[in-house]
């Protein structure tokens, strides 16, 4: 999982900094595949690791988190688009960039720090 989303993370970027429609059609690719097994791991680890009571509350509060990630991830993309493009004089192409690298880079310090935070994460292996 934490290489799925580390790997998001550089698709990110690197979505970012492309200027050619083709490699940034490849790096959306990338990243919506990644992002995909990241899912299935990560509600794989809820099913498999919540105790039996417990298991409908997780999955509803995960579930909560997971339909309003999407706009809050938006609101805060376009904040930042806004803040480091028009807004300091730049163009509103600048502020996209920054906004997509910033975003990407934010996700690999996160994988990071829940690494180092919790390492039995690293630890599961395969969910077979």
């Amino acid at each position: 999982m934490l290489w799925a989303v580390a790997a998001f993370g550089l698709g990110t970027i690197a979505f970012g900094f492309s200027q050619w429609y083709w490699f940034s059609f490849l790096m959306l690719f990338i990243c919506g595949t990644v992002d995909n097994i990241s899912v299935v791991v990560r509600h794989t680890l809820v099913q498999t690791l919540t105790p039996d009571d417990k298991r409908g509350r997780v999955s509803a509060v995960n579930n909560l988190f997971i339909s309003t990630s999407n706009e809050l991830g938006w609101f805060e993309s376009g904040t930042v688009a806004q803040i480091f493009g028009p807004a300091l004089g730049n163009t509103i192409v600048a502020g996209a960039v920054i906004s997509a690298v910033s975003g990407g880079v934010g996700t690999i310090l996160t994988v990071m720090a829940v690494a180092l935070i919790w390492p039995e994460i690293r630890r599961y292996g395969k969910l077979v």
